[in-house]
């Protein structure tokens, strides 16, 4: 496997442009999918606009016309703007996406998709997966997918979301580093069970950015930083925030959305994939294609997937992650609980489950989105497993419950609580505590425990019935019930 990493790693000699920018010669394949006809709405945005705010699609709106496949979960797209606006001199197909994946399917070329990652850690968590998945679906409706590994921008490192100058990786820390990403990504693996597609030709290109950025040369440097403006840089919000404050901002810093945009000149990209916290960055390389005489890309955004506190956005630094490489009980423990606000943004992003179809019930409805995560990275048999181990997780031995089923669990009503109710008085409602003093009591003293968690806050509230549907709710070794809503 290590050796299939290097072959897809090695770097290929590149012809040089007049202007000393080293450049990639694009290829495809046939075999388009193309989407349903039909008019999006929105407008242009540059990196100028990027950074000051506009350029963001209004509505819904920027959606229209773009096949299911491509829509679900998207928080941005730019430029979206209706064909009427076309002009002699404005071509359709680069205003509107519906249109540019109608003239590839037309002309039997497939669409290059561009998405760029820095290997500055060795784990993937299911916050990146999303745009990984997104990618994917470009490769299942025949498009190529170029995956960029900036070992070259690894080493400046993304400023986006960062307080500080970020410290420089080496680059044997960025190379080792990049072979388990793509390990993770599905290198060796069929494509049934991998995020993205290593096997079917043309579906997929695996780029460093040292191939084109390391050999630049001065005079190719300094056309780059001609291209933007220290104000537009320091509209960068992370940027504008640290100069108010009086944190340093290394030179080299700015070179990042730079070099990270002509990675889209360099592979020349009809699109190019990222959070929507990468806007000024994707609409970087917009600009920059346009002065290389390109056709701009567009910019497809997903949203911040929300970490298992549905708070906060995923991060391993925040230890709210569930990462690619974990056991299937693990991962599969770890989604039942995500709470209950996020639980419909997970099944939007991680699954292709039609929400439509699924319980209302607010715990059933988690426990399908953790069954259908675990399947996608483990396979349907584990994920099964997975979730009917959990359940035993909670079960304390000698309580009969070890080799029982959640529907063969004792039940506790929850037809005489009102809601909301505090967690105290759960369970003296429910019959578990004799008083609501004695489950204080229990629950600060660490006794008790909700689908294998243990509750710390006697205060807690819950706000419904439906909302604690089919949870499992353990007092002490010996008392464990199954609580339903009547």
């Amino acid at each position: 496997m290590a050796e299939e990493t290097r072959r897809l790693l090695t770097i290929r000699p590149l012809p040089r442009a007049p202007s000393g920018f080293p450049m990639v010669e694009p290829t495809g394949s046939a075999g388009i999918t193309a989407p349903s006809a039909g008019p999006a709405a929105g407008h242009t945005a540059g990196a100028a606009d990027a950074a000051g705010g506009a350029g963001g699609a209004g509505g819904a709106g920027f959606a229209a016309g773009l096949p299911a496949w491509l829509s679900r979960g998207l928080a941005d797209l730019f430029p979206a703007s209706p064909l009427a606006e076309a002009t002699p001199s404005v071509k359709a197909a680069d205003q509107s996406l519906a249109a540019r994946l109608a003239t590839a399917a037309a002309a039997g070329r497939p669409l290059r998709v561009k998405l760029g990652i820095d290997p500055t850690g060795s784990d993937i968590h299911l916050g990146h997966s999303l745009l990984f998945r997104k990618l994917r679906a470009f490769q299942d409706a025949g498009h190529t997918a170029v995956l960029i590994i900036g070992d070259f921008t690894a080493r400046i490192g993304d400023p986006t979301g960062k307080s500080a100058t970020r410290v420089q990786l080496s680059a044997a820390e960025v190379e080792a580093n990049a072979e388990t990403y793509l390990v993770q990504l599905g290198l060796g693996q069929p494509p049934e069970r991998s995020l993205l597609d290593f096997t079917t030709p043309g579906r997929l290109e695996v780029r460093r950015n040292s191939e084109w950025l390391a050999g630049l040369d001065l005079p190719a440097v300094i056309e780059l930083l001609a291209q933007t403006t220290v104000g537009q840089m320091l509209a960068k919000e992370d940027f504008a925030n640290r100069y108010s404050n009086g944190t340093a901002i290394s030179l080299h810093e700015f070179l990042y959305p730079l070099l990270q945009g002509y990675d889209s000149v360099a592979i020349e990209a009809d699109v190019e994939l990222g959070g929507t916290d990468q806007k000024f960055n994707v609409a970087m390389g917009r600009d920059l294609q346009r002065h290389y005489g390109q056709r701009p890309q567009f910019g497809l955004l997903l949203p911040i997937l929300p970490g298992l506190d549905g708070v906060q956005k995923m991060s391993k630094s925040l230890g709210n992650t569930v990462g690619l490489r974990e056991p299937a009980l693990d991962m599969y423990s770890k989604l039942e609980k995500v709470p209950d606000t996020v639980v419909d943004d997970y099944l939007t992003l991680l699954t292709d489950l039609d929400l439509a179809t699924l319980p209302t019930n607010p715990r059933e409805r988690q426990k399908a989105m953790a069954l259908a995560v675990t399947a996608s990275r483990h396979g349907e048999p584990a994920a099964r497993d997975a979730q009917a181990s959990a359940l035993g997780v909670v079960m304390s031995p000698g309580t009969g419950g070890e080799d029982a089923s959640p529907t063969e669990l004792p039940e506790a009503s929850l037809a005489g609580v009102s809601f909301p109710a505090k967690a105290f008085y759960l369970l003296s409602a429910v019959g578990i505590g004799k008083t609501s003093s004695e489950a204080r009591r229990q629950i600060e003293a660490g006794g008790v425990r909700l689908d294998g968690v243990k509750l710390t806050d006697p205060s807690e509230v819950f706000s419904s019935a439906e909302a604690l549907h089919g949870r499992v709710l353990q007092v002490g070794k010996k008392i464990i019930r199954r609580l339903v809503a009547d």
